[in-house]
């Protein structure tokens, strides 16, 4: 029985975010399915887990974490020799992947998030979209991708020729955001494209979105 436990929703983007590491890195691990339509990451037993009552959270063995990023942070360091690498072994490509894991989470997914709430989330829920909010956000996001697309025509990856976490955390916001209108950003961004169409080809994302329609019909 794996002692690795991820309590998340498969629809959650933070969620898909920490499984996707734990595909990429073939670490095994136990999905505990967090029902949030009935508020249970809101409730004891989870909220003992994490007290801001958001998905996902993590244990392995003794350890207790939550917050997406440090959960990935934490199975690139713990289980370094399995899998793909995802962070580099040299101090200064290690560098610049980290300046690039909080662009995505500074910068990028500020925008985008916004974004997944208004032409994804919303609409899934009844709730009118509002487009004074579309419009600027999708302003803030276009010129975000505007420094992607330039970084991308002399890199594969964000941080170089290697796939990495810093390319990773993107994945669900994309995954939301390519099924939406907003999708002419990074249409428009033939380097960008290349660089989606590449990541979300991978394996072990396929995997992660394997889990959405067999845990939504429980």
């Amino acid at each position: 029985m794996a002692t690795i436990k991820l309590h998340g929703s498969p629809f959650s983007t933070a969620t898909m975010r920490a499984t996707a590491s734990l595909y990429e890195k073939e670490v095994e691990f136990e999905f505990v399915h967090v029902d949030m339509k009935n508020g249970e990451h809101k409730k004891e037993p989870f909220i003992l887990l994490n007290p801001f009552g958001q998905v996902p959270a993590f244990e392995d063995g003794d350890l207790k974490l939550f917050e997406s990023r440090a959960i990935t942070q934490y199975i690139v360091d713990e289980y370094a020799d399995k899998g793909t690498q995802l962070i580099c072994k040299e101090s200064k490509k290690t560098a610049i992947v980290r300046m690039w894991m909080e662009i995505e989470s500074q910068r990028y997914d500020q925008a985008a998030s916004k974004l997944v709430w208004e032409v994804a989330v919303k609409p899934m829920y009844g709730i009118p979209t509002d487009p004074a909010a579309v419009e600027e956000t999708e302003g803030k996001l276009g010129t975000i991708l505007d420094f992607y697309e330039k970084t991308l025509s002399e890199n594969k990856y964000l941080a170089g020729e290697c796939f990495t976490l810093a390319d990773l955390h993107h994945l669900p916001t994309l995954h939301y955001l390519m099924n939406t209108p907003s999708k002419k950003l990074f249409d428009s961004r033939p380097h960008v494209t290349a660089w989606i169409a590449d990541i979300t080809a991978r394996p072990a994302w396929s995997k992660v979105l394997a889990m959405q329609p067999n845990l939504s019909s429980k």
